[in-house]
C-alpha cells in the first residue's frame, strides 16, 4: 500500500463549503452547482419538487458526478486514532431498534462476471490481505464523523474471485433490504474495503455485521451495511435509493449510511 502515499489527498476542508450548503434548505432551492450536485443526492428534498426531480435524474450517474471531487487518483484524508468520533452516530433507513441480526448460516454470495462463485465465510475473508483506515464518514445530510475500519481491500477480493475488472459496475445486496452499486473504478480504489472490524472489534449489527462496504471517497449511503451478495455486472443495477426514488421519493435523513 506504499502507493497510497504517492496519491494526492482530498482533505475535509476542501469540501466543507459543500457540506455547509447541504445544511441550508435555501441552497437546495436555489443552487445546483457541480460541487453541490456531487454531494446532493437525496436527503430532505420532499418539499421542493424541482430539486427533487433534478436529483432523481442525477442518481443514476452519481458515481460520475462525485468523480468531480474524488477519483482513483485521489485519496480521502486519513486521521490519527485520537480523532475517532466516540460515540459514533447510528444512521440507517430504519430506527436503531430495528437493527437486523446476522441470519443463520450467513455466507457472502458472489455473482455475475466472476470465475469463482463459491460463497465466503467471515473466517475465509480474514485470510485475505487486511487494511485499516481512519477516515471521515460523510452523510448526505451534511454531518460527518470519523471512524476506524479494517477489512479486505475490495480490489484484492475481486481479483481473488476472478472478477472481470472490465465490467463497469459492482452491486451490493444487503440482508436488511438495502442495496447499492458503484462503478468499477471506485471498487478498485485503494481505500475501498469490505470492512470486517470497527474501532478494533468485529462489526456489531448496528455497524453492519458481519461485513459492510466502506468507501470513504463516496457519501455515506454508498457504504452499504449487512452485505449478503456482491455482483459484478455490465448493466447499471441502481440501488435502494434509485428504486425508491422512482416510486415514492426520498424521506429525510434516511440515507442508509451509519
Amino acid at each position: 500500500m506504499n502507493g497510497l502515499r504517492r496519491l494526492p489527498v482530498v482533505k475535509f476542508q476542501d469540501i466543507k463549503p459543500e457540506l455547509r450548503q447541504l445544511q441550508r434548505r435555501e441552497f437546495l432551492r436555489n443552487t445546483l452547482s457541480l460541487g453541490g450536485l456531487a454531494l446532493l443526492t437525496g436527503c430532505d428534498l420532499a418539499t421542493n419538487s424541482g430539486v427533487d426531480a433534478a436529483l432523481k435524474s442525477i442518481l443514476g450517474f452519481d458515481d460520475k458526478v462525485q468523480a468531480a471531487l474524488f477519483s482513483g487518483r485521489r485519496l480521502a484524508q486519513t486521521y490519527p486514532p485520537s480523532a475517532v468520533t466516540r460515540p459514533f452516530r447510528f444512521n440507517a433507513f430504519y430506527p436503531e431498534w430495528q437493527v437486523r441480526g446476522i441470519p443463520d448460516g450467513w455466507r457472502l454470495e458472489v455473482a455475475g462476471s466472476v470465475s469463482e462463485k463459491a460463497p465466503w465465510t467471515i473466517a475465509a475473508l480474514r485470510t485475505l490481505p487486511q487494511l485499516e483506515q481512519i477516515t471521515r464518514h460523510i452523510c448526505i445530510e451534511g454531518w460527518s464523523q470519523i471512524g476506524r475500519w479494517s477489512g479486505v481491500p475490495l480490489r484484492a477480493f475481486l481479483q481473488r474471485i476472478g472478477a472481470d475488472l472490465r465490467a463497469p459496475f459492482v452491486s451490493f445486496r444487503c440482508f436488511d433490504g438495502y442495496s447499492t452499486s458503484i462503478d468499477m473504478a471506485s471498487a478498485l480504489h485503494p481505500q475501498t474495503i469490505l470492512a470486517l472490524d470497527f474501532d478494533g472489534q468485529p462489526l456489531a449489527p448496528e455497524w453492519g455485521a458481519p461485513v459492510r462496504l466502506r468507501i470513504p471517497t463516496k457519501l455515506g449511503f454508498k457504504s452499504a451495511k449487512n452485505l449478503q451478495a456482491i455482483e459484478v455486472t455490465r448493466i447499471f443495477p441502481g440501488g435502494f435509493w434509485e428504486k425508491t426514488k422512482a416510486t415514492t421519493g426520498f424521506r429525510a435523513c434516511d440515507d442508509g449510511c451509519g
